[in-house]
């Protein structure tokens, strides 16, 4: 009766969304005093996840499942959770995972609760702390179902290495057919995607032009970060459309959230309230970004930018 977790892979390799769910599913199972099985997709190298707490590793191969399907893959982890007779479900928050948990939650007769942010609280009745309001406040929710579905919020858990003897066992589902076919995935080429990333630079209009873009990703370079950008600075086609983050973009949770020459329009904060530092680099000292940033600095971004990527850069070579 182990706690099972869907860990996804692209290409392979496993995302550091999987390896986050796997720490949580870990520190759930210790509260259970159970352990930790992984179901893997088309998976390259599944030993990493022994690292991170997994102890049993299903490891599915089958080319029908190289696109992404909600329907195929729910399918597919709830015969897993039958399998091993899992009565905890962890799962990520990324795009597939939102559409892929509600269509497991179904086929389980479990309750769902997305957007966790700690380990529960209590295992009886099983109580989680979840996000709520666009990230403004928490809510506190019991799941009273026999199998239970937890969604975990990107970066709230964290890596935490947890060395287990991970056994790998072949698991060959039956993949249930979907009426929705995928012709072709589009993804964006970024160094470091805003899904995955810890750090994200982004900027606005403040920037006056895409030809300024250059600092902004010399900066996201030097701290190894993700770019980003406001919704008007996409819809102007200065920067692609896959960088937009807000309530109508993509949402942000990341470590430390960079703004630059972006005045913090209502929907633009509720996209990124997540982050847990933000930092504003505005000329306007009335602009409403500097309410919800935790550090901020008045003053010409064309000045503190430069300044701050020599500075970083400094720092870097001393401590080479």
């Amino acid at each position: 009766m182990s706690v099972l977790v869907y860990t996804e892979s692209e290409n392979g390799k496993f995302k550091k969304t999987a390896l986050e769910v796997a720490s949580y599913a870990k520190a759930v199972a210790d509260q259970l005093g159970t352990t930790v099985t992984a179901v893997a997709v088309n998976a390259n190298d599944t030993s990493e996840l022994g690292k991170y707490g997994v102890d049993k590793i299903l490891n599915v191969s089958n080319s029908g499942l190289d696109k992404f399907n909600a329907k195929s893959y729910a399918s597919v982890i709830k015969q897993a959770v039958e399998k091993e007779g899992a009565k905890v479900v962890i799962v990520s928050q990324t795009a597939d995972s939102k559409y892929l948990a509600p269509v497991l939650a179904v086929g389980l007769n479990a309750g769902y609760a997305s957007n966790v942010v700690e380990a529960p609280s209590s295992t009886a009745p099983f109580t989680v702390k979840r996000t709520a309001f666009t990230n403004k406040a928490f809510n506190i929710t019991a799941i009273n179902t026999d199998v239970k579905v937890v969604g975990v919020s990107n970066n709230a858990f964290g890596l935490v290495e947890n060395e287990a003897s991970a056994t790998t066992e072949d698991f060959a589902p039956t993949v249930e057919e979907s009426g929705v076919i995928v012709q072709s995935v589009d993804k964006a080429t970024d160094k470091v995607t805003i899904a995955d990333a810890e750090i994200v630079v982004s900027a606005g209009r403040g920037l006056k032009g895409p030809e300024n873009w250059g600092m902004v990703e010399e900066l996201a370079e030097v701290l190894g970060a993700a770019t980003a950008c406001s919704k008007p600075v996409s819809d102007l086609g200065w920067r692609p459309h896959s960088e937009h983050v807000g309530q109508t973009g993509k949402p942000v949770a990341s470590n430390l959230y960079i703004a630059i020459g972006i005045s913090g329009a209502i929907q633009h904060l509720a996209g990124i309230n997540a982050s847990k530092v933000k930092v504003v680099v505005n000329t306007d000292p009335e602009a409403p970004f500097f309410k919800a940033a935790d550090y901020g600095v008045v003053g010409d971004a064309f000045e503190v930018i430069p300044a701050l990527i020599e500075k970083l850069k400094a720092f870097k070579a001393a401590n080479a």
